[in-house]
């Protein structure tokens, strides 16, 4: 074992799809997040020392195994391209739970980058590191999708279509106005829900949905609260994946009658965001968890600004 000290990141959890944005759009979560340790050492090889949970006891679920990690895979790929001779030891401590629509895969890629970045002697930019965390999310998630890699490796709400990769845009996110994010204690497969979607769709469908996405970018850019309002809406995903979280439908009423801006699957669920005025974002919180406990689901809430910071070594 190595005797070199560790440098410790964190990554932020994310809402993936942002609502209007399938694939396309993230947005960082502050509050919770994951961490990822690593160091320097022999021999030439990428190894997992623990995968430890949210309390720092040894995660019942997830795998050690380099080769099935999403951090150590993506720690991998950088550490390689890097030219790097040596080995490396992480330590990976879950505070995102599996399979919630947090993003919790992509942030144990992101932390892992981030982490093994600081020990380069000539580190990357950011902008370098997305390529790297997202190859250990491709084995999450069975695609290249950046919705929550983006946006936990660099904070804020992000663009980031598949034909721009590994470029993103960061969007401007309008003032007086804060995510609430409601994790229901269930489990969602990402990679299963995704084979369950429809492979093609109405011309008309499309064109509504397009219109949307394109004015709630606008409203985000133009600090124009209502729009955004009017076009957080998805009409083409969350029908077909509200079924599988029985809590939703409850829980968007619920937002919604609280005076949310709107409210839509974070991801492929089960948890459940909402945009909300500041001024609104606890009553909003606080109605959404009302809602999932009231069908006997247990659940927690974190209220976010929509600029939450990225990833960032400890």
């Amino acid at each position: 074992m190595s005797d070199q000290v560790f440098v410790t990141a964190f990554a932020p959890a994310s809402i993936g799809n942002v609502g209007v944005g399938f694939d396309m759009l993230g947005l960082a979560i502050a509050g919770t997040g994951d961490r990822v340790s690593a160091r320097r050492a022999e021999p030439g090889e990428v190894r997992i020392l623990e995968v430890r949970d949210a309390e720092g006891a040894t995660h019942p679920f997830l795998s050690s195994r380099a080769d099935e990690n999403t951090a150590s895979i993506a720690a991998a790929s950088l550490w390689t391209a890097a030219g790097e001779q040596g080995g490396l030891e992480l330590i990976v401590q879950k505070g995102i739970p599996l399979q919630s629509g947090m993003g919790s895969s992509a942030a144990s890629a992101v932390a892992a980058v981030v982490a093994v970045n600081a020990l380069l002697d000539e580190p990357l930019a950011p902008e370098a590191l997305l390529i790297h965390a997202l190859a250990g999310e491709k084995f999450a998630s069975g695609g290249l999708h950046a919705d929550n890699v983006a946006p936990s490796l660099f904070g804020g709400m992000i663009l980031c279509p598949n034909v721009l990769l590994p470029s993103i845009v960061k969007i401007g996110v309008p003032e007086g106005v804060s995510s609430v994010l409601l994790h229901p204690d269930l489990q969602v497969n990402t990679a299963e829900s995704r084979k369950g979607l429809a492979r093609g769709y109405a011309m008309d469908q499309w064109l509504t949905q397009q219109g949307y996405f394109g004015a709630f970018i606008a409203a985000c850019e133009q600090n124009n609260i209502e729009l955004l309002g009017r076009c957080l809406r998805d009409e083409l995903i969350e029908p077909q994946r509200a079924a599988s979280v029985p809590c939703f439908t409850e829980v968007k009423q619920a937002a919604l009658k609280a005076d949310a801006l709107g409210c839509s699957l974070s991801g492929s669920g089960p948890s459940i965001f909402s945009l909300c005025r500041d001024a609104n974002a606890a009553n909003v919180a606080m109605a959404m968890e009302q809602a999932c406990r009231k069908l006997g689901i247990e659940c927690q809430s974190w209220i976010s600004p929509l600029n939450a910071p990225g990833a960032s070594v400890e």
